[in-house]
């Protein structure tokens, strides 16, 4: 197995083996045609399903991954990571994201947190993109979170006092206010989330404004060329940190000189390999570090 959990052996679909121009399958259709740098994670050796997560407000769709094992009081309850999607939805990337993680002892689940007010995965226009992600409400997405942690609970497979937190660009911003929102939350690792930004009725609070607050540490990992998150917002994010309760104290900020936006995103032009590798290896150890493994 590789650092970046990606699976190489002989019998599962490999790294690189998605073809450059290609539609890769599952793939949200906004980013098509996808990278011949795709990471493929097999699923031998794993139990993956799509499954659904009851809420107040009706039924969330969501992709887990977890080792495959024998069921019964003995088996070992695992740790629990949710995985939080970009704009692009709960699509193949994020699915392959699971994949990876269960392959390190993970109970991995990517919630779909955009299903109340669309499905992003079909539209191929950013500006429709960004139209449906506008409408969902923080609120909406904290509370769909915590039922997504009681429901992977509820699987009698995951172990209670070990939940841990990913997100990836929009999911990196969802993944600091979690941190804040949550008490049962050990960790989280968001990456190249914004951390500044206006307030609205939907978006009341914005990473940097609750900083102070909280409850479990955050590994942020950015880039240094990244265009849409200034390295000044980065290092405001720093003095807040610095300021704040203890888990904020503890928290850690990674910035990476090579890489731009989207730099762990394999199937897109910004991936960017060196950084993407020791950012995954820094995530894993971030959570085991922290009580999540």
């Amino acid at each position: 197995m590789s650092e970046d959990g990606s699976d190489k052996s002989s019998n599962t679909p490999s790294r690189r083996s998605v073809l450059a121009g290609a539609l890769g399958a599952g793939f949200a259709l906004a980013v098509r045609p996808v990278s011949a740098l795709t990471i493929t994670t097999g699923t031998d050796g794993l139990d993956v399903a799509d499954v659904r997560i009851p809420t107040r407000a009706g039924e969330v769709p969501a992709y887990r991954a977890m080792p495959a094992r024998k069921k019964g009081a003995s088996a070992p309850k695992l740790p629990l990571v949710i995985v939080v999607h970009e704009i692009f939805g709960v699509h193949e990337h994020i699915r392959d994201v699971c994949r990876r993680l269960a392959r390190q002892g993970y109970f991995a689940i990517a919630p779909d947190l955009f299903v109340r007010q669309g499905d992003v995965s079909k539209l191929a226009d950013f500006d429709q993109i960004r139209a449906v992600v506008a409408k969902v409400p923080d609120a909406q997405v904290l509370v769909d979170l915590d039922a997504t942690v009681e429901y992977a609970k509820g699987t009698g497979d995951v172990d209670g006092g070990k939940i841990g937190i990913t997100g990836f660009c929009w999911g990196g911003r969802i993944v600091w206010l979690y941190s804040a929102h949550s008490t049962a939350l050990r960790a989280g690792v968001a990456w190249y989330g914004r951390l500044v930004g206006d307030q609205s009725a939907l978006h009341p609070r914005q990473p940097v404004d609750i900083a102070a607050l909280l409850n479990a540490p955050v590994l942020g990992l950015y880039g240094a060329k990244d265009q849409g998150i200034p390295l000044e917002t980065v290092e405001q994010m720093r003095r807040a940190l610095a300021q704040g309760s203890p888990a904020a104290r503890r928290s850690e900020i990674r910035v990476y000189p090579k890489a731009g936006h989207a730099f762990y995103a394999d199937y897109r032009p910004s991936y960017e390999a060196e950084s993407a590798k020791d950012a995954f290896a820094r995530m894993l150890a971030f959570f085991r570090a922290n009580g999540v493994g």
